[in-house]
């Protein structure tokens, strides 16, 4: 599923598509949770669900490889004294942005999160507006993935 995406027709890059529920949160143009539901159970495939909402000139396409993705939340906070790969590929994601954010001091991957790690990232949060805690939660965790990802284009074909 992960190297299935959306693209239009005549376009390289993936189509940047969003969805709400359509109850609590209407979102005009989007595609919602319980219309795509209602649309599901009157038999419409993925596809014509998707070409309603998004227009007829959408398709599925697949990646022919996808290497360099990183990781998902290990699920509990690094912190200093955090040690093993989940710390070690903040540090590596880290040292690459700051390659372009040179506000960002540049770490040694070691695995260890000691008060180095915890400054990088509290630079980190200050430049992408994430509260200055040093410690990488969920948000903070994402964040760097995404700015990790747009700054080696990982996600173009």
């Amino acid at each position: 599923m992960f190297t299935n995406f959306l693209r239009r027709e005549g376009e390289r890059q993936p189509l940047f598509a969003q969805y709400c529920d359509g109850r609590q949160v209407t979102c005009p143009g989007w595609m919602t949770q319980w219309g795509s539901e209602e649309l599901a159970q009157q038999g419409y495939s993925a596809i014509e669900i998707l070409r309603y909402f998004y227009g007829d000139d959408i398709f599925i396409d697949t990646a022919e490889r996808v290497q360099g993705v990183p990781l998902s939340y290990p699920g509990e906070e690094l912190l200093i004294g955090s040690t093993g790969n989940d710390v070690r590929t903040i540090q590596n994601q880290l040292n690459t942005i700051s390659d372009t954010y040179s506000a960002i001091p540049k770490l040694k991957v070691d695995g260890i999160y000691g008060e180095s790690t915890a400054e990088a990232v509290r630079a980190f949060q200050k430049i992408f507006n994430l509260p200055q805690t040093g410690v990488v939660n969920l948000a903070t965790w994402y964040q760097i993935s995404q700015i990790y990802v747009a700054i080696e284009r990982l996600a173009e074909l």
